[in-house]
């Protein structure tokens, strides 16, 4: 029996060797990894705005008068020159007639005095006539052509007032609101249409005076839409206020770069401002960027990583300050060294001074 034993006890000491090899080679553990780069500190500021249109304008008469006709309705597309509406023409006609007699009557008049200004020119020379007879008839003369410019001009106004009964489009466009009907008694100025251009929208929006020096004419910006979500379209900012309004904020237009026919004037938009500046901690100048991925929380506030070190292939634990967070990358200001490897992924699950091995053999930068 002791000697059953004897030649027992190498078989079991062969066995637990190779299962404590497996053991020791299930801990080396593969990590995902990543090199960390440097890169200037920035921040984001999300602003709200509204989309407008922009061309947009709110048309009128420029005569008072009353609707005969109305040509389009809400929501219709226009083109230049199109008839909107026009205005009863019937007075318009008669004030046109009326001017039209006016100035007949003073071309009448004017031909009579200037045919006794030039007999009278004629006789004063003979001294037939008297000086003061002359000039009467030299008067009457500039007075009949004065009364012929002023009928002509009258006659101009008549005619621009019947033209102006009837209103046209002043562009390609889309009818955004119609506010007359048929019979309907109006006044010169009166807004009766409103109407947007087609050459695409713009984002209006208050910049705070914090940031308002970040940007300038011509930057492109970033143009998401909470009522599409996953839409981003490139804008370019084409007006800057010189003057703060309401809570010291300056009015902003970005002008969108793209189209996107589910857009319509008055939904909301956010601009994405990047700038550089400061942390949380107050730390200015070139920062390093790491994955949201490879930082985890600790005890009492802080966060961490884990650095490899490739001479002992194991990974520790390494606190970190992190200054922002943009596009899911951290920016972090000291706890780590530019060129290091940190792992990716499975944070949770790492210890300090575990050996690992890395997925890849050759260095990838993270972007």
């Amino acid at each position: 029996m002791l000697r059953f034993f004897v030649l027992l006890l190498p078989l079991l000491t062969l066995f637990a060797c190779k299962d404590n090899d497996k053991s020791e080679h299930r801990l080396i553990r593969p990590i995902a990894w990543t090199e960390v780069s440097a890169s200037p500190l920035k921040q984001v500021r999300r602003l709200s705005g509204t989309m407008a249109p922009v061309e947009a304008a709110s048309l009128s008469f420029e005569v008072s008068g009353k609707i005969e006709a109305v040509q389009v309705n809400l929501g219709e597309s226009v083109k230049q020159g199109q008839e909107l509406a026009r205005l009863n023409q019937r007075s318009f006609n008669l004030s046109r007639q009326s001017a039209q007699a006016t100035l007949e009557q003073a071309s009448a008049n004017l031909t009579e005095a200037e045919n006794e200004y030039k007999r009278y020119a004629e006789l004063v020379e003979q001294g037939v006539v008297s000086k003061s007879g002359f000039d009467n008839a030299k008067a009457a003369f500039e007075s009949s052509r004065s009364a012929v410019g002023v009928a002509q001009a009258q006659l101009d106004i008549a005619r621009k007032n019947l033209h102006d009964s009837v209103l046209l489009a002043p562009y390609d466009g889309i009818i955004t609101k119609r506010l007359i009907e048929p019979s309907q008694q109006i006044s010169a100025g009166q807004t009766v249409f409103e109407i947007e251009g087609e050459h695409g929208l713009e984002v209006r929006l208050m910049v705070p005076e914090t940031i308002i020096q970040e940007l300038h004419n011509g930057m492109s910006l970033p143009v998401r839409f909470p009522v599409l979500p996953g839409l981003i379209l490139s804008g370019k900012v084409s007006e800057i206020g010189t003057r703060a309004e309401a809570a010291n904020a300056f009015p902003t237009v970005i002008l969108l770069n793209e189209h996107d026919s589910r857009l319509r004037a008055g939904m909301t938009a956010e601009v994405d401002i990047t700038f550089l500046g400061s942390g949380r901690s107050g730390f200015t100048g070139p920062s390093l960027r790491v994955p949201v991925s490879a930082i985890a929380a600790d005890t009492g506030k802080q966060v961490y990583l884990f650095v490899y070190d490739p001479t002992q292939q194991k990974v520790f634990k390494r606190v970190v300050q992190t200054e922002n967070i943009i596009n899911n990358e951290v920016y972090i200001s000291k706890g780590v060294k530019e060129g290091e490897i940190v792992a990716t992924a499975g944070v949770a699950f790492l210890r300090d001074g575990q050996q690992v091995s890395l997925l890849d053999k050759q260095i990838r930068q993270f972007n």
